[in-house]
C-alpha cells in the first residue's frame, strides 16, 4: 500500500432546506392560517480518528466531500428532515490545518476524537413564523442558511514511542525487522526505506512500545539533500530518539562525525528534537573492522558523557540490552 502523509481537500457542508409558504386548506375552515414548515438542518462535516486507516491515501483520488442538504419544510407545519452529518474517518495522528491561512484546527491524536470542520445550514422558517395580529396571511418564507465551506489540509504524523534515525543503510530497516514484526524492505544499497515504517515490540508480558523508522538523512538533508527532511514530522511525537551508526563504509568511519551530522539536522529541522533522549548506538560489530573499533568509539563517546551501545542488527548481538533500556525510558515517560 503506498504511503501518503499529506493531502489538500475541499469540504462543503449541507445547506439548509428553505421554509415553506402554505395556508390550511380545511372543509369547515373558510380562512386558514398559514401553516408552512421550517426546512431542515444541512449535514455537519465532521473528522474522526480512526485506527482502521494507515495513511491518507483515500484522499488523493476522492478531493471533494460534501455533505446532504437538508430537506424543504412542508405544509402542516411540517419540518424538513435535517441531513445526515458527512463523517470522515481519518488515521490516528492526522492534523487538520486551514489551507488558506494554515492555522492549526485540529490535531486528532486519539482514537475516536472527532472535529466538526464545517458546520451545516440551518434550516429557512416556514410562514407560519411571521404570523401576526396586523399580518395574518404572510407570503413569505425564509431560505436556508448555506453550508460552510473551505479547503483543508491533512497532515499525518505518526504516532510512535521511539524513532529511529541515522545515515541510510545504517541498518535501521534491519534493526526494526529483527525487534517486531514490522517487515520493511532491507538491501545493502542507500535509501531502500522510502516511507517510514512502525513496529511494535513485545518487551514483556505487561511492556510493549511502538518504534518508528524513517527513511535515512545525509549531509544537507535539510536544504533537501538526499530524502531531505519531510520524513521527521513522524518523529516528532516520539518520547525518545535511537540514533543508530554505522562505520563500516570507508567514507563514514567516524562515528562521533556520523552522530554530529545527523543531530545538526534534527537541529535545523526542530531544536525541538535536539531535547528528547537519545540511545547512541553503533551497528555492524559482526564486521571484524567496526568490533576492532567499536572498543575504541565507546571510550570516545563516555569522554563526551555519551554511553554508546554496540550492536548487530544482523545476528542479534547487542539487541537486548537497547531494548531493555528502551523498555525502562519509555517506562519513565509513560508514568
Amino acid at each position: 500500500m503506498k504511503f501518503v502523509d499529506e493531502a489538500k481537500i475541499y469540504i462543503k457542508a449541507g445547506h439548509g432546506g428553505r421554509g415553506c409558504v402554505s395556508f390550511r386548506r380545511e372543509k369547515y375552515v373558510p380562512r386558514g392560517g398559514p401553516d408552512g414548515g421550517d426546512g431542515g438542518k444541512g449535514g455537519d462535516v465532521i473528522f474522526r480518528a480512526t485506527e482502521k486507516h494507515r495513511t491518507l491515501l483515500d484522499f488523493k483520488y476522492r478531493q471533494h466531500h460534501v455533505a446532504k442538504n437538508g430537506g424543504h419544510g412542508s405544509g402542516n407545519n411540517r419540518t424538513g428532515k435535517s441531513a445526515a452529518d458527512l463523517e470522515i474517518p481519518v488515521p490516528v495522528g492526522t492534523i487538520i490545518k486551514d489551507a488558506s491561512t494554515l492555522e492549526l484546527l485540529a490535531d486528532l491524536s486519539q482514537v475516536g476524537q472527532a472535529y466538526l470542520a464545517a458546520s451545516g445550514g440551518i434550516g429557512g422558517k416556514g410562514n407560519a413564523h411571521f404570523a401576526t395580529a396586523t399580518h395574518q396571511t404572510p407570503k413569505f418564507a425564509q431560505e436556508g442558511m448555506e453550508g460552510e465551506e473551505r479547503w483543508i489540509l491533512l497532515e499525518l504524523k505518526l504516532l510512535a514511542d521511539v524513532g529511529i534515525v541515522g545515515f541510510p543503510n545504517a541498518g535501521k530497516s534491519t534493526f526494526i525487522a529483527r525487534v517486531s514484526a514490522a517487515r520493511p524492505k532491507i538491501a545493502d544499497y542507500p535509501f531502500t526505506t522510502l516511507t517510514p515504517h512502525l513496529g511494535v515490540v513485545q518487551h514483556s508480558r505487561d511492556v510493549s512500545f511502538v518504534i518508528a523508522d524513517i527513511p535515512g538523512l545525509i549531509t544537507g538533508a535539510h536544504t533537501g539533500m538526499g530524502m531531505g527532511i519531510k520524513f521527521l514530522k513522524h518523529i516528532e511525537r516520539t518520547s525518545v530518539l535511537l540514533h543508530i551508526i554505522d562505520i563500516s563504509a570507508e567514507e563514514q568511519n567516524d562515528a562521533w562525525k556520523n552522530y554530529n551530522i545527523i543531530n545538526n539536522e534534527l537541529s535545523c529541522y526542530d531544536a525541538a528534537l535536539m531535547e528528547k533522549p537519545q540511545i547512541v548506538t553503533l551497528n555492524k560489530i559482526d564486521l571484524p573492522f567496526v568490533r576492532e573499533q567499536a572498543k575504541k568509539e565507546v571510550a570516545r563517546f563516555k569522554k563526551k558523557g555519551i554511553i554508546l551501545y554496540p550492536f548487530s542488527a544482523a545476528t542479534g548481538e547487542g539487541v537486548d540490552k537497547i531494548i531493555n533500556k528502551l523498555a525502562s525510558m519509555i517506562g519513565k515517560k509513560k508514568k
